[in-house]
């Protein structure tokens, strides 16, 4: 946490600059476009079937706006501005993990008070995930057809398959699935929103992730684009066996890829249960990464090269290992033997150089601060 204090003299200031940047960093990554977003036109009413867990932005065409929430449209409306996972922002709501509870209507206002757009969203629990490989002959859920009032059919409605996550080499792609429920002649309904308070009766109403192989040629103008590549390190000790790391941008909702030492790290080992030294979250999508052994990690999303992380030397870790490895869990050379000196260098001049500018950046923010008549210093807790 950040506080603003008075007095100190520059000294101070320069002791607390590198710890600052970090914390630059993390302000710059949740204001950069890091979430996933969903839009619906003026005066539309959109119904739209999402997974719990997963970050999710509801846009409104103006601005400044207010946000009201509906569980079903004969209860009271509640003012968003007071939920504390959701945050209002420059008109739009980013709800942060939402939680299946938080299931139906999404209300935006104009400052007159008249409605601009409606969101009917369901929330399904990503808990219940049910998720499948199509080339380790893993099948889907099928259609089922249930007595409620009367027959209806309750199926999954297939999201388009997103991208490779990978290019000019294999990678896989997938695509996400929501449970529907039709009664005969009328539109299906997220499962949600049509059960209302009832609580699920059967293992078939939950969504679904599916998985593929996939193979395409590399968008040069798309993996240019990154807007920042984030360099960080962490250290397994002798009380922590494993550590999770999280890919800046990664969403389920996008395409996304692990490396450890350049050797992608895939949905079809894990599932297969042939993965090992680590887990990809399946509630993220594969955002956050479980890692049981030190290697260099690189993440990727949307082909683009977003995050590495640098294990930090731990004599306790790096002989632990070493006894493993002479055991034959982890034969031949360690796994951050194998990095390129001359990339480690490379990594290091654009490491120093990032540092480098923003210092420079946040030195001039703080003369210009003492400048005035009361000077302050930027504490990070």
């Amino acid at each position: 946490m950040a506080q603003v204090v008075p007095g100190g003299p520059p000294a101070a200031v320069q002791s607390t600059m590198l710890a600052t940047l970090g914390l630059l960093l993390s302000v710059a990554l949740s204001t950069w476009g890091s979430y996933v977003s969903i839009s619906c036109p003026t005066h539309g009413h959109c119904r739209r079937a999402l997974l719990s867990g997963n970050d999710i932005i509801l846009r409104c065409n103006k601005a400044p706006a207010s946000w009201y929430y509906q569980q079903e449209e004969s209860s009271q409306p509640l003012a968003l501005s007071s939920v504390s996972n959701i945050l209002v922002m420059e008109g739009s709501i980013l709800i942060k993990s939402p939680l299946p509870s938080q299931t139906g209507l999404y209300s935006c206002l104009d400052s007159t008070g008249h409605q601009v757009s409606q969101y009917e969203i369901d929330f399904q629990d990503v808990t219940a995930l049910h998720v499948t490989h199509k080339d380790l002959d893993q099948e889907p859920l099928q259609k089922e057809t249930l007595s409620l009032d009367g027959r209806v059919l309750i199926f999954t409605r297939w999201e388009p398959w997103q991208a490779c996550n990978h290019c000019e080499a294999p990678g896989e792609r997938k695509r996400l699935g929501y449970c529907h429920v039709q009664e005969p002649l009328e539109e299906p309904v997220p499962c949600s929103l049509y059960l209302g308070k009832i609580k699920p009766w059967s293992s078939r109403i939950r969504p679904e992730l599916q998985i593929e192989t996939c193979f395409e040629a590399c968008n040069m103008s798309r993996r240019a684009s990154a807007e920042f590549t984030l360099f960080d390190s962490f250290t397994l000790n002798a009380e922590s066996d494993s550590v999770w790391l999280t890919c800046p941008l990664g969403s389920i909702y996008r395409p996304l890829i692990w490396e450890a030492n350049n050797t992608p790290l895939t949905w079809q080992s894990q599932l297969s249960g042939q993965g090992l030294g680590s887990v990809l979250d399946i509630a993220s999508g594969g955002r956050r990464l479980r890692i049981f052994q030190p290697a260099i990690y690189t993440c990727f999303v949307q082909q683009e090269f977003v995050a590495r992380f640098n294990p930090v030397d731990d004599p306790g870790v790096l002989d632990r290992w070493g006894r493993r490895g002479a055991r034959g869990h982890n034969a031949g050379k360690a796994p951050w033997a194998e990095a390129d000196p001359i990339f480690k260098g490379l990594k290091l001049v654009l490491l120093v150089g990032t540092v480098l500018v923003l210092a420079g950046a946040l030195f001039k923010f703080i003369r210009r601060s003492l400048n005035r008549r009361f000077p302050q210093v930027l504490l990070v807790k």
